[in-house]
Protein backbone atom coordinates (compact mmCIF):
# COMPACT_ATOMS: atom_id res chain seq x y z
CA UNK A 1 0.00 0.00 0.00
CA UNK A 2 1.65 3.36 -0.67
CA UNK A 3 0.28 6.81 -0.11
CA UNK A 4 0.61 9.72 -2.76
CA UNK A 5 1.00 13.26 -2.52
CA UNK A 6 1.96 13.16 0.83
CA UNK A 7 5.23 14.58 2.83
CA UNK A 8 7.45 14.07 5.73
CA UNK A 9 8.59 17.19 7.77
CA UNK A 10 12.15 16.11 9.55
CA UNK A 11 11.74 16.80 13.08
CA UNK A 12 13.52 19.28 15.23
CA UNK A 13 13.68 19.17 18.84
CA UNK A 14 16.21 21.56 19.60
CA UNK A 15 13.50 23.89 18.40
CA UNK A 16 11.25 22.78 20.42
CA UNK A 17 13.43 22.80 23.37
CA UNK A 18 14.14 26.24 22.77
CA UNK A 19 10.81 27.49 22.02
CA UNK A 20 9.96 26.18 25.46
CA UNK A 21 12.72 28.07 27.30
CA UNK A 22 11.95 31.15 25.84
CA UNK A 23 8.18 30.85 26.80
CA UNK A 24 9.06 29.61 30.30
CA UNK A 25 11.45 32.65 30.99
CA UNK A 26 9.02 35.05 29.27
CA UNK A 27 6.43 33.81 31.82
CA UNK A 28 8.96 33.84 34.81
CA UNK A 29 9.74 37.71 33.71
CA UNK A 30 6.54 38.24 34.02
CA UNK A 31 5.89 36.53 37.26
CA UNK A 32 9.17 38.65 38.57
CA UNK A 33 7.23 41.65 37.53
CA UNK A 34 3.94 40.86 38.95
CA UNK A 35 5.79 40.16 42.55
CA UNK A 36 7.45 43.06 42.13
CA UNK A 37 4.46 45.53 41.47
CA UNK A 38 2.70 42.97 44.22
CA UNK A 39 5.73 44.13 46.86
CA UNK A 40 5.14 47.89 45.58
CA UNK A 41 1.36 48.09 46.63
CA UNK A 42 1.85 46.30 49.76
CA UNK A 43 4.77 48.82 50.59
CA UNK A 44 2.28 51.38 49.93
CA UNK A 45 -1.08 50.16 51.63
CA UNK A 46 1.63 49.30 55.07
CA UNK A 47 2.45 53.50 54.89
CA UNK A 48 -1.41 54.14 54.19
CA UNK A 49 -1.92 52.63 57.34
CA UNK A 50 0.59 54.07 59.42
CA UNK A 51 -0.53 57.51 58.19
CA UNK A 52 -3.94 57.08 58.53
CA UNK A 53 -3.33 55.57 62.29
CA UNK A 54 -1.42 58.47 62.86
CA UNK A 55 -3.77 60.89 61.77
CA UNK A 56 -6.85 59.55 63.58
CA UNK A 57 -5.16 59.43 66.77
CA UNK A 58 -4.81 63.52 67.09
CA UNK A 59 -9.17 63.84 66.90
CA UNK A 60 -9.74 60.84 69.01
CA UNK A 61 -7.17 62.07 71.95
CA UNK A 62 -9.01 65.44 72.15
CA UNK A 63 -12.40 63.89 71.78
CA UNK A 64 -11.42 61.45 74.95
CA UNK A 65 -10.19 64.79 76.74
CA UNK A 66 -13.08 67.45 76.04
CA UNK A 67 -14.99 64.17 77.14
CA UNK A 68 -13.25 64.03 80.51
CA UNK A 69 -13.13 67.72 81.04
CA UNK A 70 -17.39 67.12 81.25
CA UNK A 71 -16.84 64.34 83.26
CA UNK A 72 -15.22 66.39 85.75
CA UNK A 73 -17.03 68.66 86.11
CA UNK A 74 -14.76 71.40 84.78
CA UNK A 75 -17.73 72.84 82.77
CA UNK A 76 -20.40 72.94 85.07
CA UNK A 77 -21.84 70.17 86.77
CA UNK A 78 -24.01 67.14 84.87
CA UNK A 79 -27.25 65.05 86.03
CA UNK A 80 -26.85 61.23 86.44
CA UNK A 81 -27.34 60.27 82.63
CA UNK A 82 -25.22 63.12 81.24
CA UNK A 83 -22.68 61.62 83.39
CA UNK A 84 -23.20 58.14 81.97
CA UNK A 85 -23.19 59.20 78.49
CA UNK A 86 -20.22 61.08 78.89
CA UNK A 87 -18.40 57.73 80.50
CA UNK A 88 -19.45 55.70 78.05
CA UNK A 89 -17.89 58.40 75.33
CA UNK A 90 -15.01 58.11 77.31
CA UNK A 91 -15.00 54.07 77.37
CA UNK A 92 -15.46 53.51 73.77
CA UNK A 93 -12.96 56.22 72.68
CA UNK A 94 -10.11 54.76 74.92
CA UNK A 95 -11.05 51.12 73.09
CA UNK A 96 -10.99 52.78 69.05
CA UNK A 97 -7.77 54.75 70.27
CA UNK A 98 -6.10 51.26 71.30
CA UNK A 99 -7.06 49.71 68.38
CA UNK A 100 -5.84 52.48 66.74
CA UNK A 101 -2.44 52.16 68.11
CA UNK A 102 -2.03 48.24 67.28
CA UNK A 103 -2.87 49.20 63.48
CA UNK A 104 -0.27 51.80 63.97
CA UNK A 105 2.23 49.25 65.58
CA UNK A 106 1.11 46.54 62.77
CA UNK A 107 2.21 48.94 60.34
CA UNK A 108 5.74 50.01 62.14
CA UNK A 109 6.24 46.39 61.98
CA UNK A 110 5.54 45.44 58.67
CA UNK A 111 7.53 47.64 57.21
CA UNK A 112 10.54 47.24 59.60
CA UNK A 113 9.79 50.61 61.51
CA UNK A 114 10.11 49.15 64.87
CA UNK A 115 13.52 49.54 67.11
CA UNK A 116 14.36 48.54 70.64
CA UNK A 117 15.14 50.78 73.70
CA UNK A 118 16.19 48.03 76.04
CA UNK A 119 17.08 49.05 79.68
CA UNK A 120 17.71 47.03 82.98
CA UNK A 121 14.41 46.52 85.01
CA UNK A 122 12.38 43.71 87.51
CA UNK A 123 9.26 42.01 85.34
CA UNK A 124 7.32 42.70 88.69
CA UNK A 125 7.70 46.33 87.81
CA UNK A 126 5.92 45.85 84.89
CA UNK A 127 3.08 42.99 85.83
CA UNK A 128 2.68 45.80 88.62
CA UNK A 129 1.90 48.24 85.88
CA UNK A 130 -0.88 46.20 82.98
CA UNK A 131 -2.77 44.35 86.25
CA UNK A 132 -3.29 48.20 87.95
CA UNK A 133 -4.75 49.27 84.70
CA UNK A 134 -7.14 46.08 83.63
CA UNK A 135 -8.12 46.18 87.82
CA UNK A 136 -11.79 48.06 87.05
CA UNK A 137 -12.17 45.23 84.44
CA UNK A 138 -11.34 42.83 86.52
CA UNK A 139 -13.70 44.23 88.82
CA UNK A 140 -16.98 44.57 86.51
CA UNK A 141 -16.23 40.59 85.64
CA UNK A 142 -15.85 39.60 89.68
CA UNK A 143 -12.11 37.88 88.31
CA UNK A 144 -9.59 36.81 90.45
CA UNK A 145 -5.98 38.01 89.66
CA UNK A 146 -3.09 35.98 90.94
CA UNK A 147 0.34 36.91 90.42
CA UNK A 148 3.47 34.41 91.11
CA UNK A 149 6.53 36.30 90.93
CA UNK A 150 9.42 35.07 92.33
CA UNK A 151 11.41 37.84 94.63
CA UNK A 152 14.27 36.78 93.31
CA UNK A 153 13.79 36.92 89.89
CA UNK A 154 17.05 38.95 88.22
CA UNK A 155 15.76 41.61 86.38
CA UNK A 156 15.59 41.43 82.34
CA UNK A 157 17.34 43.72 79.75
CA UNK A 158 14.57 45.04 77.23
CA UNK A 159 12.55 46.95 75.97
CA UNK A 160 10.18 47.89 78.99
CA UNK A 161 7.11 48.93 76.96
CA UNK A 162 6.85 46.89 74.61
CA UNK A 163 7.29 43.69 77.36
CA UNK A 164 4.26 45.71 78.77
CA UNK A 165 2.43 45.68 75.47
CA UNK A 166 3.04 42.24 75.23
CA UNK A 167 2.04 41.30 78.72
CA UNK A 168 -1.00 43.66 78.69
CA UNK A 169 -2.73 42.31 75.35
CA UNK A 170 -1.97 38.73 76.87
CA UNK A 171 -3.88 39.98 80.27
CA UNK A 172 -6.49 42.12 77.83
CA UNK A 173 -7.16 38.57 76.02
CA UNK A 174 -7.54 36.25 79.66
CA UNK A 175 -9.81 38.77 80.88
CA UNK A 176 -11.76 39.19 77.41
CA UNK A 177 -12.19 35.63 77.34
CA UNK A 178 -13.08 34.42 80.72
CA UNK A 179 -16.63 34.35 82.18
CA UNK A 180 -17.54 36.11 85.07
CA UNK A 181 -16.15 34.54 88.67
CA UNK A 182 -13.01 33.02 86.97
CA UNK A 183 -9.47 32.98 87.47
CA UNK A 184 -6.31 35.29 85.70
CA UNK A 185 -2.93 34.58 86.47
CA UNK A 186 1.00 35.57 85.98
CA UNK A 187 3.78 33.98 86.60
CA UNK A 188 7.53 34.12 85.61
CA UNK A 189 10.63 32.14 86.54
CA UNK A 190 14.01 31.58 85.28
CA UNK A 191 14.03 28.76 83.06
CA UNK A 192 16.26 25.84 84.00
CA UNK A 193 20.19 27.12 83.05
CA UNK A 194 19.62 30.72 83.78
CA UNK A 195 19.18 31.76 80.17
CA UNK A 196 15.67 33.09 80.05
CA UNK A 197 13.03 34.54 82.03
CA UNK A 198 9.76 32.69 80.90
CA UNK A 199 6.32 34.39 81.90
CA UNK A 200 3.10 32.63 82.16
CA UNK A 201 -0.63 34.53 81.78
CA UNK A 202 -3.25 31.76 82.54
CA UNK A 203 -7.28 31.69 82.71
CA UNK A 204 -10.01 29.30 82.85
CA UNK A 205 -12.15 30.87 80.05
CA UNK A 206 -13.37 29.39 76.91
CA UNK A 207 -10.04 27.95 75.42
CA UNK A 208 -9.26 27.31 72.25
CA UNK A 209 -9.13 24.36 70.07
CA UNK A 210 -5.83 22.86 69.30
CA UNK A 211 -6.57 23.15 65.45
CA UNK A 212 -6.48 27.12 66.17
CA UNK A 213 -3.16 27.17 67.87
CA UNK A 214 -1.13 28.72 65.06
CA UNK A 215 -3.84 30.38 63.18
CA UNK A 216 -4.72 32.47 66.16
CA UNK A 217 -0.95 34.28 65.99
CA UNK A 218 -1.74 35.20 61.97
CA UNK A 219 -2.57 38.47 60.77
CA UNK A 220 -6.27 39.52 61.43
CA UNK A 221 -7.17 35.97 62.66
CA UNK A 222 -10.20 36.01 64.42
CA UNK A 223 -11.37 31.92 65.44
CA UNK A 224 -14.94 33.10 65.06
CA UNK A 225 -14.95 35.85 62.82
CA UNK A 226 -18.55 35.65 62.58
CA UNK A 227 -20.55 39.50 62.60
CA UNK A 228 -22.29 38.54 66.39
CA UNK A 229 -18.74 37.33 67.86
CA UNK A 230 -18.78 38.23 71.62
CA UNK A 231 -15.23 39.05 71.62
CA UNK A 232 -14.31 41.88 68.99
CA UNK A 233 -10.51 43.60 68.26
CA UNK A 234 -8.07 44.08 64.95
CA UNK A 235 -7.06 40.52 64.99
CA UNK A 236 -3.63 41.42 65.18
CA UNK A 237 -2.67 41.99 69.02
CA UNK A 238 -1.25 37.93 69.29
CA UNK A 239 0.78 39.23 66.07
CA UNK A 240 2.01 41.79 67.05
CA UNK A 241 2.83 40.35 70.94
CA UNK A 242 4.88 37.56 68.82
CA UNK A 243 6.97 40.22 66.67
CA UNK A 244 7.41 42.04 69.69
CA UNK A 245 9.11 38.88 71.23
CA UNK A 246 10.80 37.70 68.90
CA UNK A 247 12.50 40.94 68.27
CA UNK A 248 13.75 40.01 71.70
CA UNK A 249 15.05 36.37 70.46
CA UNK A 250 12.11 35.31 72.51
CA UNK A 251 9.32 33.21 71.35
CA UNK A 252 5.70 32.68 72.65
CA UNK A 253 3.38 30.38 72.06
CA UNK A 254 -0.31 28.61 73.68
CA UNK A 255 -1.24 25.73 75.70
CA UNK A 256 -5.34 25.42 75.47
CA UNK A 257 -8.08 23.45 74.65
CA UNK A 258 -11.85 24.42 74.50
CA UNK A 259 -13.53 24.52 77.81
CA UNK A 260 -9.92 23.73 79.66
CA UNK A 261 -8.98 27.66 79.70
CA UNK A 262 -5.61 29.38 78.12
CA UNK A 263 -1.87 29.41 78.81
CA UNK A 264 0.24 31.74 76.95
CA UNK A 265 3.66 31.42 77.33
CA UNK A 266 6.69 34.15 76.33
CA UNK A 267 10.69 34.39 77.15
CA UNK A 268 12.91 37.04 77.26
CA UNK A 269 16.74 35.94 76.85
CA UNK A 270 18.81 36.93 79.50
CA UNK A 271 21.75 39.17 78.56
CA UNK A 272 25.31 40.37 80.93
CA UNK A 273 23.63 43.88 80.82
CA UNK A 274 20.86 42.58 82.96
CA UNK A 275 22.81 40.55 85.33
Amino acid sequence: MSFVGTTTQPLNPQGSIESRFAALESLYNQAIAEIADMRARDALKTQFLANISHDLRTPLTAVITHAEILRDGMLGPMNDRQLESVRGIIAGGRQLLEQVGEILTYARGAADQLTLAPSTFHFAEVVHQVTRLNESLLNKKQLELAVEIPTDLPPIFADREKVAHVLGNLVGNAIDFTPSGGRVWVRAQVISGGTDMIAEVGDSGIGIAPEHHEFIFEEFAQVDASASRQHHGTGLGLTIAQKLVEMHRGRIWVESELGGGSRFYFTIPYSDDAR
